[in-house]
């Protein structure tokens, strides 16, 4: 009886240490587009202020497709605690290697700590999910504890705009990334205390973890992980892309402070949406969720793009009512509909893969590279015409939604899985 009560606590302390990493993969994300956007302020032509401005972003995702395989061989062999630790070394040199760009003045400098963050937050993306998955125990519960760290996971992005919006101010001009180094001492400081907790915590390990595994044959014989991989590719430049791309809509009407709220309540209705999930995901399927937003989140940038600039609405930033477009706020209700996606994807591609998950979770990650891919594509698009570009996201999401209709079916339940 005592064992079985020590055991629910180690579970207990487990998921809360993995809900504090699941906050720190979207800080370290999140602060790659703003801290790009005062890079990219520094070259005098828009159009390619605006490519450079999302090149630090490109970086960060880039990391996905070089750590995505190795991060989940890592966590097959070592297990969730030293690739957690691992994880969050790379994260503390990433924001290093940010800081001293400042001081070096050097933009090459702050890709490479962008790519260190990317590291960093790959691996802890591989961690996170199949081990809350697990304790869980898969299927809606296990999609439903998902959804709760996907919970802060949103709180830390609405934050991370905002602060740095907050700290540099309404314009760009004259702006070095000096400027934000605040936001980089709490980064490195909150990296420092997440590495002491995760240290002492004793992390439950799955069975198996962290022991030599037979794989019969390769991840990818699972059609419905193969079509996953893709529609995470889509998902993940959808909600980077989304966001990024309204601040530069915005900034020019409302300056750079005011962007980055406006686009910071993008996060907020992502926390609401994921927690509005984590409470009814024990009983709504991943594939009816997803099949409900993907649709509603088509529907409002279609609507933002035909709109435009014709009709205006009122807000409220920092006590003062300014007017901003209407096609403004379409595009951050999509943060409602992004909000299940993530989990809802990972949890229908990984569904039924027993000692797979690992490596597939690895395989994966790889494919998040489309968060620099997709907003550096609709970037080019943007640096002509803001709105028309999200007809990038919106392929994105119709992609999206065939998965969850037909291409999310599990067809080698034939496969034997020992």
């Amino acid at each position: 009886m005592e064992t079985k009560q020590q055991n629910k606590s180690l579970t207990i302390v487990t998921i809360v240490a993995m809900m504090f990493l699941y906050a720190m993969i979207s800080f370290v994300t999140n602060l790659a587009a703003p801290v790009g956007k005062i890079w990219g302020a520094s070259f005098e032509d828009p159009a390619q202020a605006e490519r450079m401005g999302m090149l630090g972003n490109l970086f960060n995702f880039l990391a996905y497709l070089i750590m995505g395989i190795p991060a989940g061989n890592i966590l097959a062999k070592r297990g969730y605690k030293s690739t957690a630790l691992a994880a969050i070394s790379l994260g503390f040199i990433g924001i290093g290697f940010q800081w001293m760009s400042g001081v070096l003045d050097s933009f090459a400098v702050y890709l490479v700590g962008a790519l260190f963050g990317g590291f960093c937050v790959c691996m802890l993306n591989t961690v996170v999910n199949p081990m809350l998955n697990l304790l869980g125990g898969g299927g809606n519960r296990g999609n439903q504890l998902n959804m709760v760290g996907g919970t802060l996971n949103s709180l830390s992005g609405a934050l991370t705009p905002m602060l740095v919006g907050a700290i540099v101010g309404q314009s760009l001009a004259g702006k070095q990334i000096d400027d934000v180094n605040i936001v980089l001492y709490i980064a490195m400081a909150v990296f420092a205390l997440i590495y002491f907790i995760i240290r002492i915590t004793p992390i439950a390990e799955p069975a198996g973890a962290g022991q030599q595994v037979t794989y019969e044959r390769s991840p990818w014989a699972f059609r419905h992980l193969t079509l996953g991989v893709i529609a995470i590719f889509f998902y993940v430049g959808v909600e980077v892309g989304i966001p990024a791309t309204l601040i530069s809509y915005l900034t020019p009407k409302v300056g750079f402070a005011a962007a980055g709220f406006i686009a910071g309540r993008y996060w907020i209705l992502m926390l609401i949406g994921r927690f509005i999930g984590s409470a009814i995901g024990g009983k709504v399927s991943s594939r009816t969720m997803v099949m409900c937003v993907a649709s509603v989140a088509i529907a409002l940038m279609v609507a933002a793009m035909l709109i435009g600039d014709s009709i205006m609405a009122k807000t409220i930033i920092q006590g003062q009512v300014i007017d901003v477009p209407l096609a403004s706020t379409l595009l951050v209700l999509c943060g409602l509909c992004t909000s299940v996606m993530w989990t809802s994807i990972f949890n229908m591609a990984t569904e039924g893969l027993g000692k797979y998950t690992a490596k597939a979770s690895g395989i994966f990650m790889m494919m998040v590279v489309g968060g620099g891919i997709v907003p550096y594509i609709q970037s080019m698009i943007a640096a002509h015409n803001c709105l028309l570009s999200y007809i990038v996201p919106v392929i994105g999401v119709a992609f999206i939604l065939w998965y969850a209709i037909w291409g999310s079916k599990n067809v080698n339940k034939d496969i034997k899985i020992d």
